[in-house]
């Protein structure tokens, strides 16, 4: 059977691109916003100047990019202390975020093979909060079943390891603090992208037209016929 889809040539698809207008003013908005939730400070400071968008308090990327990078670095105690010293708020008012904090200590302590240290802080820092929350005490007895392993690479919960927890937590506490500042948790532009994958995906079962598969070019494909 042959397909019905309607094909829509690549000067079609232009023309159509063409007619949809977009303020360059809400464009700036959107690449300041990427620059400023992921920290990128000198490159939203040049663009900052050369676009004329609002101006941001670009000190505070500064701030909070210290404190990524303790955490993704396991300096945790010194990204607790920054974090308060921007505004305690913050870990006051999100119990989850401190305890993920405080289970990112102890796996720093583990991963150090502090062991009889490791004990004492799960016992007098997090323990007390597992006896609250159930879903803590779980989170709990995982990290301290590190221990129980030699190889931590044959043991089931050895991911707490991984470079990639730290980056989970630090992602967690930037978000938090981007929040407190009244800014998004999370940059539009990926948001976007998502969307327009979806929606071409959602077209592609209509029609056969132009698509962007290069998202970092954006260069448009000859349809397929």
């Amino acid at each position: 059977m042959s397909s019905s889809k309607k094909v829509i040539t690549k000067e079609e698809w232009e023309k159509k691109l063409a007619d949809v207008k977009i303020r360059k003013e809400d464009m700036n908005k959107l690449v300041m916003n990427f620059l400023v939730t992921e920290g990128y400070v000198e490159a939203a400071e040049k663009f900052q100047m050369e676009s004329g968008t609002q101006h941001i308090d670009l000190g505070t990327i500064t701030d909070r990019m210290a404190v990524r990078k303790a955490v993704q670095c396991g300096n945790v105690e010194d990204a607790i202390e920054k974090v308060n010293d921007l505004n305690p708020e913050i870990l006051d008012t999100n119990p989850q975020l401190f305890f993920h904090l405080q289970q990112q200590r102890l796996i720093e302590l583990i991963r150090s093979g502090s062991v009889e240290e490791a004990l004492q802080f799960a016992q007098e820092e997090l323990a007390p909060r597992g006896e609250e929350n159930h879903a803590f005490l779980e989170e709990l007895e995982r990290t301290v079943a590190l221990l129980a392993f030699e190889d931590t690479a044959s043991c089931p919960v050895g991911e707490l390891l991984d470079v990639s927890q730290r980056q989970k937590t630090a992602s967690e506490l930037n978000a938090a603090i981007l929040t407190s500042q009244s800014h998004e948790k999370d940059p539009k532009l990926p948001s976007l992208l998502k969307m327009l994958i979806w929606a071409q995906n959602q077209l592609d079962e209509k029609a056969s037209y132009p698509r962007i598969n290069d998202l970092v070019n954006a260069t448009l494909e000859d349809p397929v016929t």
